[in-house]
């Protein structure tokens, strides 16, 4: 086999025996760099840093990749200022981070019928985020949608230096001020947690308070050096007081209180008059069943035939 030396020397043809020995002597690795070459190549070499070094620059390698990725915003032909106003905030944070973006307007019902409102609404967003973006893809009509691209003026590489030069130097500025005041950085960091949290109730304090609903706090305030000034009684005057007897005033009864006069009573209402009996009603009669006429028997139709009379007796002829 062809052998490399660790230094990227060629040391020659060799036999891999000889190739181990000079391994084990120089305490390396022998890897096979090139097995289909004739003869193969091996190289000696620490096989274990030239893993780490690869991870190494494989991350180093991911670390400056850039991933294209849409974000995408919708809106309505009839939005309001205010969230049109959030939607344009949203806009602009994503083209500040390097990232396109997709605004879609969705129209329903007889809106698809007015498409130039989406239009002016989107002509409109361009206009106000021209500093941080182009449009890539003009406003076209798809479907029930409207749709425009746009795409950041600078990359996202730039943006991501951007970002972590931007938070190298914050985490640099706060190392310097926990130098300066003798504590660690995580120790500044909760004293800088605490600090805001306590502006975030004061201001929201002053906002009640200006807006009426709870009363300012009073604060007392000393001046350095100043003593209340303490009343001293002699001894003599607590004997006296002491001395003198002390009355009690009986307790006086109440006066008693005048009758509390009824009310004068209503005058009671009359009795509602009974309503007058109606008089009885006379028994109706039950009518009398009325004959039912029988009906005449009806002449038959047929006559009746006489009673025949009776044939004479036939006399026999003569023999002849």
């Amino acid at each position: 086999m062809r052998l490399v030396g660790p230094n990227g020397e060629q040391v020659g043809i060799v036999r891999v025996e000889d190739a181990l020995r000079l391994a084990a002597e120089a305490d390396l690795d022998l890897v096979e760099v090139a097995p289909l070459a004739k003869p193969p190549v091996a190289k000696l070499m620490d096989f274990g840093k030239y893993k780490y070094e690869a991870a190494m620059k494989a991350r180093e390698a991911r670390k400056n990749q850039v991933n294209t990725v849409i974000k995408e915003i919708k809106l309505r032909p009839k939005i309001d200022p205010h969230d049109y106003g959030t939607k344009k905030g949203h806009v602009e944070r994503f083209l500040r981070g390097g990232d396109k973006v997709k605004v879609t307007i969705m129209f329903r019902g007889r809106e698809q019928s007015r498409p130039e409102l989406g239009f002016r609404l989107l002509q409109r967003l361009a206009g106000d985020i021209a500093e941080l973006g182009t449009v890539e893809s003009a406003p076209k009509q798809d479907g029930r949608n409207m749709v425009m691209v746009i795409a950041p003026t600078r990359k996202k590489a730039q943006a991501m230096a951007e970002q972590r030069r931007r938070r190298d130097e914050q985490a640099a500025a706060r190392a310097a001020r926990a130098t300066a005041a003798g504590v660690s950085p995580s120790e500044l960091a909760a004293s800088e947690a605490a600090q805001s949290v306590s502006l975030a109730e004061a201001h929201e304090e002053s906002t009640l308070v200006e807006s009426g609903i709870a009363a300012p706090a009073t604060v007392e305030t000393v001046e350095p050096g100043h003593v209340e000034p303490v009343q001293v009684v002699e001894a003599a005057e607590v004997v006296e007081a002491l001395a003198e007897p002390t009355v009690v005033p009986a307790p006086t009864k109440p006066a008693p209180r005048a009758p509390v006069k009824a009310a004068a009573k209503a005058p009671a209402k009359a009795p509602a008059k009974a309503p007058a009996k109606a008089a009885p009603k006379a028994p109706v009669k039950s009518a009398a069943p009325k004959p039912t006429a029988q009906p005449a028997p009806r002449p038959s139709a047929v006559t009746p035939r006489p009673p025949a009379t009776p044939r004479a007796p036939r006399t026999p002829r003569p023999p002849a």
